[in-house]
């Protein structure tokens, strides 16, 4: 029975989500990597309580999508990681940073990734939330 009430006290996760933010950056095991740098491109899905934002028309209840966008791109950008999952690990760290951010997926493709052959896309993707 108490799992069934909470379940019904769950709502379904309201989402803010960016996708395909594209970033010059500096990441990779290889030296070749960090020095001529390559596209990285980041989606990011905040799970975030909207009903306060939407019912009073309240930016402050929410999280404002283009400094979450700037704040994303702004720590792909810093200093060089060998791993896109360290990097994705970076990235749900400042969307957490929101209070209002209950739970984020990241996703890091690595669209020039050095393999060896063909291929459309390497990506890493991990689910973070709030204690």
């Amino acid at each position: 029975m108490e799992a069934v009430a909470e379940q019904r006290n769950r709502r379904p996760g309201d989402r803010i989500t960016l996708t395909g933010l594209r970033v010059t950056a500096h990441h990779g095991v290889f030296d070749f990597e960090r020095e001529r740098g390559q596209e990285f491109v980041i989606d990011v899905a905040v799970v975030v309580d909207l009903r306060a934002a939407a019912s009073g028309d309240d930016l402050a209840r929410t999280v404002h999508y283009g400094e979450l966008a700037e704040a994303v791109v702004a720590a792909v950008e810093r200093d060089p990681v060998d791993l896109i999952e360290t990097l994705a690990e970076r990235v749900a760290a400042v969307a957490l940073s929101w209070a209002a951010v209950e739970q984020v997926e990241v996703t890091v493709h690595k669209p020039q990734a050095p393999i060896t052959v063909p291929f459309a896309d390497v990506s890493v993707t991990i689910v973070r939330e709030r204690p």
